[in-house]
């Protein structure tokens, strides 16, 4: 269970506050693979970022009763000048998991080859959503955040992100940000969609893709 109370984020642009997410509330069971939907600029990366730790809020706070990742497929949480292997080892202290059988782990899942020891500042976006995807699969969380890195790569990686993703939502459930609706019925049952500010969840998945094709227009 991740429960949101009185969410508010907002940035200034060009001199003017923007309100993101505003006076959210809401509660995401667990047990659910949530298909996250909105406009672009709905919010949808900074309400994950937030849920993970990694953007603080202005106010409100997130609760949980288990694990979150950090959002997959963003890279903020690595260190460019640190190589992908060094941040793997990082990353693997902070969460408490072995750190050779990570490292092992995601150098064979990632396909990096030589890169894997260079700095991640060289890194493609790409690479660095291989990278980051291939870290968060390697740990056990109790609910996953991925923002599109399922549609990495070339046709066989993707099939490869897409086989273990399905694997651990055996066992946890996530938060997907995916805007192709084929991989959203596919990896999702259940859906959430935010709009000016405010979400609102649906145990029905073709709901919350309804009123969100709706809201497009």
């Amino acid at each position: 269970m991740i429960k949101l109370e009185n969410l508010t984020k907002s940035f200034w642009v060009k001199g003017e506050r923007k309100v993101v997410i505003d006076d959210l509330s809401l509660t995401l069971p667990s047990g659910k693979s949530l298909a996250l939907l909105g406009r672009n600029g709905a919010g949808k990366s900074t309400l994950l970022e937030i849920i993970s730790g990694t953007l603080h809020a202005d106010s409100g706070r997130v609760l949980s009763d288990g694990t979150i990742s950090w959002p997959v497929g963003l890279a903020a949480s690595f260190h460019g000048d640190l190589t992908g292997a060094e941040n793997v080892r990082f990353i693997a202290r902070i969460y408490g998991v072995d750190t050779d059988s990570l490292v092992e782990f995601v150098g064979e899942f990632a396909e990096l080859g030589r890169s894997y020891d260079m700095p991640m500042r060289t890194y493609s976006s790409g690479m660095r959503s291989r990278l980051t995807f291939g870290a968060s699969m390697g740990i056990k969380f109790d609910t996953y955040l991925v923002d599109e890195v399922t549609a990495v790569g070339d046709r066989a990686f993707r099939k490869k992100s897409q086989q273990i993703f399905t694997e651990r939502m055996q066992s946890s459930s996530a938060i997907l940000v995916n805007h192709t609706m084929a991989e959203v019925r596919k990896f999702c049952n259940a859906g959430v969609v935010l709009e000016g500010g405010k979400a609102e969840y649906f145990d029905d998945l073709e709901e919350a893709i309804a009123l969100h094709d709706k809201i497009l227009g």
